[in-house]
């Protein structure tokens, strides 16, 4: 992603979370409950890290890799596209504020555009594919049923290509990864493609909030 920074920009169709649809299979509501993971693919991990580590309910968000083995969980082999791993997040949640539906909202209408393949913005690759990598059957269910929907709807001017891989083992990333936007706000792929994103973050956020249980 480094090497990208002059590239494409983030830039995509204007998509409206007020608007976006909520997913109409969801999580049962919880009154108390241990957070829950979910590991989400959608393009370079300090953009997506930055987006849901503004959503309330949100945890904590972890960068890493998933889709290949420990040893090939490694920054300089991965953003070569020397293995089958994608760059990834790992972000858990605390169900009694919010859904996986509702993370999965964010991850389609504001974290990264679903319906291009193997690339956002500049980065492209395997590596940069939109995937969901799912831990049970409940989180493949609400996935693709809630995929299903959006594209009946037509909420994108194309079809979604988010993939659904069986979740084999997360592994975080290097510690530099951790927290990158937040302790690099001035570097110049920041920039340029995380920094809107987390713009739009923001705004969901607040949506969210409106309807969020404060955290106990």
């Amino acid at each position: 992603m480094i090497s990208s920074i002059f590239g494409a920009s983030c830039t995509r169709a204007a998509v409206d979370f007020a608007t976006f649809p909520d997913p109409a299979t969801d999580e049962a509501p919880a009154a108390d409950a241990a957070p829950k993971k979910v590991v989400l693919a959608g393009g370079c991990f300090w953009c997506t890290e930055g987006v849901f580590e503004q959503i309330p309910g949100i945890v904590d968000v972890v960068s890493g890799y998933a889709g290949d083995s420990r040893e090939m969980a490694v920054y300089e082999k991965v953003s070569n596209n020397q293995t089958r791993h994608a760059e990834v997040i790992e972000v858990t949640y605390d169900p009694t504020r919010i859904t996986l539906g509702k993370v999965l909202k964010v991850f389609f209408a504001v974290a990264h555009d679903p319906t291009t393949l193997n690339r956002q913005g500049p980065d492209s690759g395997t590596q940069y594919r939109s995937a969901i990598f799912f831990a049970d059957e409940e989180q493949k269910r609400i996935a693709t049923e809630y995929i299903a929907q959006l594209n009946a709807a037509g909420v994108f001017a194309g079809p979604i290509v988010t993939t659904l891989e069986p979740l084999a083992e997360f592994f975080p990333a290097e510690q530099y990864h951790q927290d990158f936007v937040k302790n690099n706000p001035r570097q110049g792929y920041v920039v340029q493609q995380a920094l809107p994103k987390i713009e739009k973050a923001m705004k969901a956020a607040a949506a969210i909030s409106a309807t969020t249980q404060p955290a106990k």
